[in-house]
């Protein structure tokens, strides 16, 4: 079924440059000058494939996170390889990327409506519909969308699904690996939950260390099961059970949800 010409439109290089020029010269004064942001392993990003690469991370924001790969991204498009530094790559921005999100989050107010347009690919199956806590199953329709952005794009995924750390992994991230077979680059992050509300669009702290750490790809036997491929990645973000009570940020952000 062809799109029509509006939905290709929206899904335009020049509307995802656009929205995020807007995005990116609002958000970078919150992550790198009221805030600091500490990038480690970015220069391993430039030597990656402009597809079939997943990034998978832990959440602490519905949108902050998001936002820095984005910055980071446009970035190493540019050569960078340790930081930021001045944002004239907002100016033509890296835009293969897309990023999976729930489709109630995206659906919640102008500003997420408008973030969707940065890349989004929405999925049904959340922790929470209508204030309720849920975990549906695996829904084959997400899949096949992240699927399908894979061939052409870098795409972010956090597997848990939702900002509560140590939350248990979805099936559906290990699916798309073991189906898929993308370079797999595991990312930790942390600094997040304190410096921001959950929503990541207000301050919480500022003068707050932000951490991001890309990881080298993950070694995986894409014949193993599921269950072991999750495993694989829950170790690498550092959201397995070994890593719960390791760091006192860990607990206090527990505690704060």
């Amino acid at each position: 079924m062809m799109k029509s010409w509006w939905a290709r439109f929206k899904e335009s290089k020049f509307v995802k440059g656009l929205v995020y020029a807007i995005v990116g010269f609002i958000s970078y004064p919150g992550l790198n000058i009221v805030n600091r942001l500490e990038i480690k392993g970015m220069e391993k990003l430039g030597h990656l494939p402009k597809k079939n690469v997943l990034f998978v991370s832990n959440h602490q924001t519905y949108f902050a996170d998001v936002i820095t790969f984005l910055h980071i991204f446009c970035a190493v498009s540019w050569r960078k390889k340790h930081k930021l530094g001045v944002p004239y790559y907002l100016l033509w921005p890296f835009t293969r990327v897309k990023y999976v999100a729930a489709e109630e989050t995206m659906k919640s107010n102008w500003i997420s409506k408008l973030f969707s347009l940065a890349g989004a690919i929405t999925v049904k199956r959340t922790w929470r519909a209508d204030g309720q806590e849920v975990r549906r199953g695996l829904d084959t329709s997400d899949t096949r969308k992240i699927e399908r952005a894979l061939q052409s794009n870098w795409v972010i995924t956090f597997p848990q699904g939702t900002t509560k750390p140590f939350a248990p992994g979805r099936k559906g991230t290990a699916f798309i690996i073991k189906q898929h077979k993308p370079i797999v680059i595991p990312v930790v992050i942390s600094g997040y939950w304190r410096a921001f509300n959950k929503k990541g669009l207000k301050f919480k702290k500022k003068g707050t260390l932000l951490s991001v750490t890309f990881k080298d790809p993950l070694q995986i036997d894409y014949e193993d099961s599921t269950e072991n491929i999750l495993a694989t990645v829950m170790d690498a973000i550092e959201q397995s059970k070994q890593f719960m009570l390791k760091g006192r940020h860990h607990l206090m952000n527990k505690t704060d949800k």
